[in-house]
């Protein structure tokens, strides 16, 4: 089975996404919340149904704004377990609501949610795993580190004979810092 780097180019979804976003540093809340959630959503699922639904979870979940998704109540709960353009799992719906108050809480202490990130930055991925597990839902072992490698905070996103891997570099991801 060929690895990402080998299968991904010229992909019309995985293609761009290995190229543009995987293993890169995210900055915004709103953008790490997204790749959480995501993540999340992929679950049991294949990452290109995730990639085909990525713009349709955007609108659905307010462009992933973590106060406005925090303030979700039971109107906007079934309307996401009705939207047909995302995955309607009722546990992964309620992870992402719940995960954006979480974040709330995050940002208080720590000013967002790339200053946590950096704050608890080196871990083990199993050291990753118990943290996200005691302070966010739905984050088993794979959510986890398939979040922090693509956000940079695990090695691995990349072959290094791949060419977007000095791209990576260059980017001074968390874990070449």
């Amino acid at each position: 089975m060929p690895s990402y780097c080998e299968a991904a180019p010229g992909h019309e979804f995985h293609g761009p996404y290995h190229d543009t976003e995987y293993g890169f540093p995210l900055h915004t809340d709103a953008v790490l919340f997204e790749r959480l959630a995501l993540e999340i959503n992929q679950a049991g699922l294949s990452w290109l149904t995730i990639l085909k639904k990525k713009n349709a979870f955007r609108r659905a979940f307010d462009g992933f704004d973590i106060d406005t998704v925090a303030a979700y109540g039971e109107t906007e709960r079934t309307r996401l377990l009705n939207d047909a353009s995302i995955i309607r799992n009722r546990l992964k719906v309620d992870a992402v609501i719940d995960n954006a108050r979480r974040l709330i809480d995050i940002r208080a202490s720590h000013g967002s949610f790339e200053a946590w990130l950096d704050a608890h930055h080196p871990l083990s991925k199993d050291e990753w795993v118990k943290l996200f597990k005691k302070t966010f839902r739905f984050t088993g072992g794979e959510i986890v580190g398939e979040f922090l490698m693509s956000t940079g905070y695990l090695p691995g996103a990349h072959q290094k004979n791949c060419s977007v891997f000095p791209l990576v570099l260059l980017a001074r991801p968390a874990w070449c810092r």
